[in-house]
């Protein structure tokens, strides 16, 4: 099957029950991530990203994710309050959820053809989202023929399920990452700004290296060549990064 945008996912949330959707993009305009690797938008299927943020239904997608933001019930427009997410939601999101309602995607209704369209891609899940909302053979699907993957979940703890090994756990604090290393597991962790500014190098634990495609170790590579992040089923160390895109004040 050609690589083409396309609807693999749409029914409730595994994280609350909310309507939710997943769209696939076979190409990314990201310099960070590759052009050449697929992207996986996870989206509620009735509010619109930003407004999903601000009154605090991104939960359907985002989970018990910190970076989401606080909501402020004084406010109209715009996303949450103080949102430390890396995702600007007027960009990828917001258009990717516009071309949704308008039809444009095409709909996948059976796991073959899943399967088929991650054959030999390079797939990123939770391009936006966890990919822990949605349902376990979906996962399972996209990347049974895919040459590569990363993903990352905020849920490991809130829902147990065998895909956790597909992805790197997200820690919010080097005393959980630590924690979670000395239990043999993969952690991402995002550093303050301030911390990277005030410590450098030494705010990384010794189990963690800093992502080799972040600006600050040199962009040496991109997401879709190294792919360290692609979950449990590797020895390599952890990975870190200092907090970046439109919300990295907030982090």
């Amino acid at each position: 099957m050609k690589p083409k945008a396309s609807v693999i996912y749409s029914g409730p949330s595994k994280i609350d029950g909310s309507p939710i959707v997943c769209i696939y993009v076979p190409k990314s305009s990201n310099s960070k991530t590759g052009a050449s690797m697929a992207q996986t938008y996870i989206l509620r299927a009735d509010i619109d990203p930003i407004t999903a943020s601000r009154t605090g239904a991104d939960f359907a997608v985002c989970g018990n994710c910190r970076h989401r933001g606080q909501v402020d019930p004084s406010k109209t427009t715009g996303w949450s309050s103080n949102r430390s997410c890396y995702v600007n939601l007027i960009h990828a999101p917001g258009q990717v959820f516009k071309a949704y309602k308008a039809g444009k995607y095409r709909t996948l209704m059976d796991l073959e053809s899943i399967k088929d369209l991650g054959q030999d891609q390079v797939i990123r899940l939770g391009s936006y989202g966890d990919p822990m909302a949605l349902p376990s053979h979906i996962i399972r699907a996209l990347l049974s023929k895919a040459k590569g993957h990363t993903g990352y979940t905020h849920q490991a703890d809130t829902l147990p399920d065998d895909n956790h090994s597909s992805m790197m756990i997200s820690a919010d604090t080097p005393e959980q990452a630590q924690s979670l290393h000395n239990q043999g597991k993969r952690t991402f962790r995002v550093i303050p700004l301030q911390v990277w500014k005030d410590k450098g190098e030494e705010s990384i634990l010794p189990n963690e290296i800093l992502c080799p495609a972040s600006k600050e170790a040199g962009q040496r590579v991109t997401c879709s060549d190294c792919l360290l992040c692609s979950g449990q089923h590797t020895k390599a160390k952890s990975i870190c990064i200092p907090a970046h895109g439109s919300g990295a004040k907030h982090a």
